[in-house]
């Protein structure tokens, strides 16, 4: 049978640093970009611009030769970042010349560099589709990895891994890997997906579509990354003990319930069904159901107004009740098996007797409460924790019961201390939100029917409102979760992403380098092999027409320079056709359903949301038959192969 082969692959290089200059990029042409280094220090890389999609036809992982690691290119631009606190940092220099550049989003495409002629990858026949990227890992301004990217990065590093066995002493650990395993591992890291598809027009010729993504860095830099893992909550020594400096041979590691989670989706994404990878996501360590933190797409900064923050504090101090010890040493202590499965509160005492001489009910640490933030969502620092937890003091849901005398003043304005001698509560005000206590009632207004007997507000504007709502999209994505379609809203996002890079780039005229067309179009090729190539691991149900023209389109071998622009233009019109078919789907399946659902009525109320009654007339799909209490109720939006 006739194929055609096509790959698109990005390739990234950490140099070694020292460890003060934690987290340093540099490419191999030290001549080149010395400059860089310097300006990037104290800054951990993240992974590529466009998070590695591919599909499930096949995968495969490595370790190259290092010779094979295509140099670096310093990126167009820097973007603010602004702390949860609001006060804004210094912007780091531009890392190019051109400072026209400067406007451009760390989202936006970077230099492209051809493939190094040593290479020993066979040439597909002519004309081909090979887009190759070389991407600056992505960090935000004050100097920390993208939280998407760097998770991704842990993924791709778990995948490479055996976990296998491993005896200590006299105790055998499944799905473990050693220190030494990471680091060497980590040095060199080769991830390949691929697509193998019919031709649309000719279905017996197969079309093969290959997403190939490389890292590499140096020894010290591995042991620095590790570490973050483990401050990350991702791994954890199997011995329960906190590390401070991840060791370089010695120690055995496994994945926590937050780092199986983090795993699992990326698995999920990329159609990755390796044996001992789902050896570990079918393990009984595989129990949490994180938070999914809503972020700034360019700066990676969490969504803090007052609503999304009471919908994480919902998760917080326990939607079902306290999570009550019966002793405060109990509470207080260091363990963290209480919060393995993230659906349960932070830790509490029933009872606390302070210095005052009272006696307070329903009490936690400053500690607990940044231990829950960090082992039950998408955190991946402790200044995070800290910041969220300051915000749930600002907005009233907690309130400082007994300071910690000791704790250092920082000369900042946070009142929260992170302290296990802090001792704080849950206001009235948190127990109403959170669901302990009943809320006052507040003025219902009737809804407003037109002549067929559905509300004025159509599905299509509520679903609107709850895109642009970050707490409402919160629970949206939580729904859309368990109702087993969230590769719907993910895909809407991420093409409202790409498709904004894409005008803004097109109207600054990004796109006269050849270099930035070819960049786009492998961003292109990743989300068409992870949601909308046949057999795709989040295949998307859309129009059967076009699908086939997507099809037709994405294995249509690129030609010449000057064509490929018009090929980009033309994938992204389909994109936006395929973005407007899953919003339809969206609302018109999804939204009556997610507004009908009472876990989340008090939440829409709030938000000016007009709620579907408990009539499933309003539904635009037939009435299904009553499902048992533990299965999902399913969504027509779910793919068919689902």
């Amino acid at each position: 049978m006739p194929t055609q082969t096509g790959s698109h692959s990005r390739e990234y290089s950490l140099p070694s640093v020292p460890d003060s200059d934690f987290g340093g990029i540099i490419s191999r042409n030290r001549r080149s970009f010395a400059a860089l280094a310097q300006k990037t220090s104290n800054a951990l890389a993240s992974l590529s611009g466009s998070t590695v999609r591919s599909s499930t036809s096949y995968g495969s992982l490595s370790r190259p030769h290092k010779l094979s690691a295509t140099p670096v290119t310093p990126p167009f631009d820097s973007d603010t970042y602004e702390q949860l606190t609001g006060t804004s940092r210094p912007s780091s220099p531009a890392l190019v010349d051109n400072p026209a550049n400067s406007v451009l989003k760390r989202r936006l495409t970077l230099q492209r560099l051809p493939t190094p002629p040593h290479e020993t990858r066979p040439s597909p026949p002519a004309p081909k589709m090979h887009q190759t990227s070389s991407r600056l890992l992505r960090m935000t301004e004050d100097e920390r990895p993208f939280t998407k990217d760097f998770m991704d990065l842990f993924s791709t590093l778990m995948v490479s891994l055996k976990l296998d066995s491993h005896r200590v002493r006299f105790t055998r650990y499944d799905h473990t890997f050693t220190s030494e395993e990471a680091i060497n591992n980590l040095g060199s890291l080769k991830f390949s997906q691929s697509n193998r598809m019919p031709d649309p027009k000719d279905p017996s010729r197969i079309v093969t579509t290959t997403t190939t993504t490389t890292f590499s860095m140096a020894k010290e830099m591995a042991r620095s990354v590790c570490q973050r893992f483990v401050d990350a909550r991702f791994i954890e020594s199997v011995d329960g003990r906190e590390l401070l400096i991840f060791p370089l041979k010695g120690a055995l590691f496994q994945l926590t319930p937050k780092g199986i989670n983090i795993l699992q989706r990326f698995c999920q994404r990329n159609g990755i069904t390796a044996r001992h990878v789902m050896d570990v996501l079918e393990s009984p360590r595989n129990t949490m159901q994180l938070v999914n933190l809503e972020r700034d797409t360019d700066t990676d900064k969490l969504s803090h107004d007052r609503a999304t923050i009471e919908v994480i504090f919902r998760r917080f101090a326990g939607q079902d009740g306290p999570n009550i010890k019966s002793s405060i040493s109990t509470s207080d202590s260091d363990s963290l098996s209480d919060y393995t499965n993230g659906l349960v509160g932070v830790k509490v005492a029933r009872e606390r007797k302070l210095l005052d001489g009272k006696v307070y009910s329903n009490t936690f640490t400053g500690k607990a409460s940044v231990d829950w933030l960090m082992d039950c969502s998408t955190t991946i620092e402790r200044r995070e924790t800290c910041l969220i937890s300051e915000l749930f003091l600002k907005y009233g849901l907690i309130t400082m019961i007994q300071d910690d005398k000791q704790f250092p003043d920082v000369g900042t304005n946070a009142h929260f201390q992170p302290s296990k001698y802090a001792i704080y509560g849950i206001t009235e005000r948190g127990q109403r939100v959170c669901g302990w206590i009943a809320r006052e009632k507040t003025r219902e207004v009737a809804p407003t029917y037109d002549s067929r007997g559905m509300p004025r507000d159509s599905n299509n504007a509520r679903l609107t409102h709850i895109l642009q709502d970050p707490a409402l999209r919160l629970l949206f994505r939580e729904f859309l979760r368990y109702s087993l379609c969230e590769e719907n809203l993910s895909f809407y996002l991420d093409v409202s992403e790409f498709t904004t890079n894409y005008h803004k780039a097109e109207k600054m005229g990004t796109f006269n380098k050849v270099d930035s067309v070819r960049e786009t179009l492998a961003a292109a090729y990743g989300l068409y092999n992870a949601f909308l190539a046949p057999g795709s691991p989040c295949e998307l149900n859309i129009d059967h027409a076009l699908r086939n023209s997507l099809a037709s389109r994405m294995t249509k071998a690129v030609g010449d320079d000057e064509s490929m622009f018009k090929s980009l233009q033309e994938v992204v019109h389909l994109f936006e056709l395929a973005q407007t078919s899953v919003f339809k789907l969206m609302s018109s399946d999804s939204v009556p359903k997610f507004l009908r659902d009472p876990k989340y009525s008090v939440v829409l109320q709030e938000h000016d949301v007009d709620i579907i009654g408990g009539s499933r007339s309003y539904s635009p799909t037939p009435p299904a038959p009553p499902a048992p209490p533990a299965i999902p109720e399913r969504s027509m939006s779910r793919s068919a192969r689902a």
